[in-house]
């Protein structure tokens, strides 16, 4: 049996009206963390949430995966009509609730990572009459759920302060009401082994009160359910130590990114250095952190590389569900889908491209210029859920050749996605890696000095997590390492590449193409905007007088019909006669053939 539970009455609430604004995020919240609960050992509850008024983005998944011979195809549906039924049918599954402060937005988020341990939902306290709290605590008519942990005092008074020492502990206060709170759960929770270290949700906290601006979803909270299903920890917390984040304007300068540093190597310490740590989320920068809306003096882009440099040193990845199309739902259901061993991709041989005239009866590369497409950006199980039902069923798709770079981890949050895209592709879809393998990382920083963290070499760890997804996924090229601020690859670590990505890399400080120990690489080109006929002339103005010549060249959300605008504009012009446009596979294949000969 799968419930289903209808949220999107949320998106019709108004916003502007405080209670109702609060009665949003209560009962997203609350539902949520439901869900994750229930749905740990196997797919129970399944929402509709996500893609407009009517949730058509959950509807969508919902209707493949009931195709015959699917995996839900034989499973009987029932529609839970209430906020009472939902409770009464799974009130067993609980064992009460966890009531956090919003004078201290970041408890909202403690109570996200209590919510996954002690199997407790999640209300922030309010003793109004119409609130959720007063409704499921005190009501006659309620549910008179149990308060099991209260991140509040019995008055109602906020509990972390900023002052003295962290409560319950001997530790000194960090000075910051807002570092307190994620100090006291990584003490309680994440030091004794008690949630998993291995998952960490980076979302956006009780804030979104303040700010609610945007498509109501993007408050995240529906993508706290897999982490809580997995017993995750979650925080919001600034990368930066040069300014006070706009949250807390009071705490001492640093303070976020310090408590930042506490939480990931406190994970790093439980797992022995053995296992990357999976951090779902994004920095919040529509809201806090950056220039947006005046909020701070770093802009969104440096602000998202601080992070990841910062994750990478204590050997985390980012499952990026950057803010536009960030927030999905019902990750702890797709977690039960069960993959095949392996999805074996049709690769392109020597004979193929000698076949269609890139190579001469010699081995030799004809000499022209060619051009391989970087479809991204897919390192986020969000941007993939809500992206691929409309660009997987572009009518072009099949027609031009494309390199899709799906970030092989998404399978842990997504794997219904990865795979239909397997079970549907046409000669013409090859798959990649998306940014920097199995998780969106800078590799520079893999090993010493690892400048946030002081601690010792990574680089194994990533190497065999890679290798695990590469395999699964019969991956062997990695469509884009973003080295962002770190430094450039060692020899070492381009080394590490080749035993999982031997067929191709494609980075920033690099050089320009070559190979290394066989593998071939190439540096990643220019970034294209949304215009097709545009982005084919700025192509077209780099092409030189020597040859053979490759380039790869990036797209974002790009319709596989925008891709054969682009491509047709290219052959179309006089200056491409000699362009030739390839799959990712064929282009390194080239690289490497004319290197050798």
């Amino acid at each position: 049996m799968l419930y289903t539970y209808d949220l999107t009455y949320t998106l019709k609430m108004n916003r502007d009206n405080q209670n109702e604004r609060r009665r949003i995020w209560d009962e997203a919240h609350f539902v949520s963390s439901l869900q994750g609960i229930v749905n740990r050992e196997k797919a129970r509850l399944y929402l509709y949430f996500i893609g407009g008024e009517d949730g058509s983005i959950d509807r969508f998944w919902l209707d493949k995966l009931r195709e015959p011979g699917e995996w839900l195809a034989e499973h009987s549906i029932e529609e839970i009509k209430s906020l009472s039924e939902l409770i009464e049918i799974f009130r067993d599954n609980i064992s009460g609730l966890v009531v956090y402060d919003e004078n201290v937005p970041a408890t909202s988020n403690v109570a996200s990572t209590i919510a996954g341990v002690e199997n407790l939902a999640c209300i922030r306290f309010d003793l109004s009459q119409d609130s959720l709290y007063y409704w499921l605590t005190l009501d006659p008519e309620g549910p008179k759920l149990p308060v099991k942990v209260r991140l509040l005092n019995e008055d109602g008074s906020s509990m972390f302060t900023g002052n003295g020492t962290i409560p319950n502990s001997s530790t000194p206060s960090t000075g910051s009401a807002k570092c307190d709170a994620y100090i006291w759960a990584k003490e309680k929770y994440l030091d004794t082994g008690r949630c998993n270290p291995a998952k960490m949700g980076y979302y956006i906290d009780q804030y979104w009160l303040r700010k609610p601006e945007g498509y109501i979803p993007n408050h995240t909270l529906s993508n706290h359910d897999y982490f809580i299903a997995n017993r995750g920890f979650f925080f919001d917390l600034s990368p930066w130590d040069d300014e006070a984040p706009v949250d807390d304007c009071g705490q001492p300068l640093g303070a976020d990114m310090r408590t930042l540093q506490d939480i990931l190597l406190s994970a790093w310490k439980q797992l022995s250095g053995k296992k990357m740590i999976h951090i779902g989320g994004f920095v919040p920068w529509d809201k806090k952190y950056t220039t947006v809306n005046n909020n701070g003096k770093h802009d969104a882009v440096p602000s998202e590389w601080r992070f990841v440099e910062i994750i990478t040193c204590f050997n985390a990845f980012m499952d990026a569900d950057a803010l536009g199309i960030g927030c999905m739902a019902n990750a702890s259901v797709f977690q039960h889908y069960p993959l095949e061993e392996q999805y074996p991709q049709k690769l392109p041989s020597i004979h193929d491209l000698q076949a269609k005239g890139l190579v001469d009866e010699f081995g030799k590369v004809v000499p022209k210029t060619y051009i391989t497409i970087y479809v991204g950006d897919y390192d986020s199980a969000a941007w993939l859920y809500q992206k691929l039902p409309q660009l997987w069923n572009d009518q072009a798709r099949g027609s031009i050749q494309l390199g899709w770079a799906f970030n092989p981890n998404l399978a842990e949050r997504f794997a219904p996605g990865m795979a239909w895209t397997r079970k549907t592709k046409t000669a013409n879809d090859f798959f990649v890696a998306g940014d920097s393998g199995a998780g969106y990382i800078n590799p520079g920083h893999l090993q010493e000095p690892r400048i946030f963290s002081g601690l010792p070499s990574g680089l194994k760890t990533w190497t065999e997590h890679c290798k695990k997804y590469y395999s699964q996924w019969d991956i062997s090229v990695t469509g884009f390492i973003i080295d962002g601020y770190a430094p450039a690859m060692s020899e070492e670590v381009i080394e590490a590449y080749t035993t999982f990505s031997p067929n191709g890399i494609v980075a920033q400080k690099i050089e320009r193409w070559g190979t290394f120990k066989g593998m071939p690489f190439i540096q990643m080109g220019m970034d294209l905007n949304w215009k097709p006929e545009e982005s084919a002339k700025k192509i077209l103005q780099q092409i030189g007088k020597s040859k053979p010549e490759f380039f790869i060249f990036r797209t974002i959300l790009w319709s596989p019909s925008a891709h054969k605008q682009l491509f047709d504009a290219l052959k179309g012009s006089p200056h491409g006669k000699d362009v030739e446009i390839v799959d990712p596979y064929t282009l390194f294949m080239l690289i490497r053939q004319h290197e050798e000969r």
